[in-house]
């Protein structure tokens, strides 16, 4: 209950940050003393804001640290449906394991679950993601698409076009998609995006997107072995970006693109992907479970696949570790 309204206290603060509000207004805002709303801002300082207090005047908000709590996100929210539901963890397992729990037990569309840390992140192939903390964003939202199962791929391909195209809106810097879900920037891993559904049959039951983003990391804070292989956007950017505007933005974009799919098909998702791949057109090298295949990688196919020319052939990739020549 005391963390409930200290995050209606923040809210309030955050909605008139240009203004200050008397210890008496927010209190009526809120619905308690003005004594417990003294005790929620001191809360709050502690968790590193900073709020100017003046006699007579009351509280302004002055500095927000980088978190991405649930107020700090809905705050920045333009959407209608994706995260306005939020369930926020300090630090836990994986976020995707918590997403599966709360869409079993009946979650709405659209909700979202974060966490600051993840300690067993999950990636492709039941590899480990890479979760340190208050660095990233780790999060894991759940859809019940009405589609066919046999098209839950599109999921993944949708997902890895809105969130190049909320970091693109939200820095401006040249992000590719890597076929299927990896999004790179000046060759490196930056975000890695995870699909995992529960159906009976032909129905699908909902899905789980767990979607990894490396933000605020310095070159120093990665571990060796992925030092070649992956980067932030403040290494790229050269400046620290706020996670809750980020998270909004990529709720904005995977709502945007998630209702067209629904309403026009995978059409337009797929000629957005290509524009956006750092595959089509170059000479790539696919490892796929029966056999390598080298080629010049063509279009994506309607189901979402990779199409391939290698002399004459052109072959269809349904899975694969892909790497440029």
């Amino acid at each position: 209950m005391g963390q409930v309204l200290r995050h209606e206290v923040l809210s309030v603060l955050l909605e008139n940050s240009a203004n200050f509000l008397s210890g008496e207004e927010i209190s009526k805002r809120v619905g308690v003393s003005r004594a417990a709303i003294w005790k929620h801002i001191k809360e709050l300082r502690n968790e590193g804001y900073e709020i100017e207090a003046k006699p007579r005047k009351g509280y302004r908000l002055i500095y927000r640290p980088d978190r991405v709590a649930t107020e700090e996100i809905q705050n920045e929210l333009s959407t209608k449906l994706f995260g306005q539901q939020i369930r926020y963890e300090p630090v836990a397992k994986s976020t995707q394991i918590l997403a599966h729990q709360w869409a079993r037990a009946g979650a709405p569309e659209g909700s979202l679950v974060i966490a600051d840390e993840q300690q067993a992140g999950k990636g492709r192939l039941g590899r480990v993601w890479y979760s340190p903390p208050k660095t990233g964003i780790w999060m894991s939202l759940i859809l019940r698409p009405p589609i066919p199962i046999q098209q839950a791929s599109h999921l993944t391909l949708l997902a890895s076009v809105g969130v190049s195209s909320a970091i693109i809106n939200q820095t401006n810097l040249p992000i590719k998609i890597k076929w299927p879900n990896d999004l790179l920037l000046q060759g490196k891993k930056i975000c890695g995006i995870l699909t995992e559904l529960r159906g009976d049959q032909d129905k699908i039951e909902y899905i789980v997107l767990g979607m990894g983003i490396n933000v605020n990391q310095q070159s120093d804070h990665f571990p060796s072995e992925l030092k070649e292989v992956a980067t932030s956007l403040a290494v790229q950017g050269k400046q620290s970006y706020s996670r809750a505007s980020l998270i909004a933005e990529v709720m904005k974009e995977l709502e945007y693109y998630y209702l067209l799919y629904l309403e026009q098909g995978f059409e337009p998702i797929r000629n957005r992907w290509e524009s956006l791949s750092d595959l089509i057109g170059k000479k790539i090298t696919a490892k796929t479970p029966q056999a390598k295949v080298v080629g010049v990688a063509e279009s994506l196919s309607s189901d979402g696949s990779l199409m391939v020319r290698s002399g004459k052939e052109l072959i269809t990739i349904y899975s694969a570790d892909i790497d440029k020549e």
